[in-house]
């Protein structure tokens, strides 16, 4: 059988959690490098007003 170009193969619930997992992933070390530099910038506030 082939499929149609227009369809999408079908995932199986390992590749679903995978992509899923991945998403989380990006999104929470998106938040972290972000509050990295919020941090860092911060810090270097403190350490111009002294």
């Amino acid at each position: 059988m082939e499929q149609k170009s227009g369809q999408k193969p079908k995932r199986t619930e390992a590749q679903i959690r995978e992509e899923r997992l991945k998403a989380a992933l990006k999104a929470n070390m998106g938040r972290r490098k972000a509050q990295a530099r919020a941090r860092a910038d911060n810090g270097a506030d403190n350490k111009e007003k002294e």
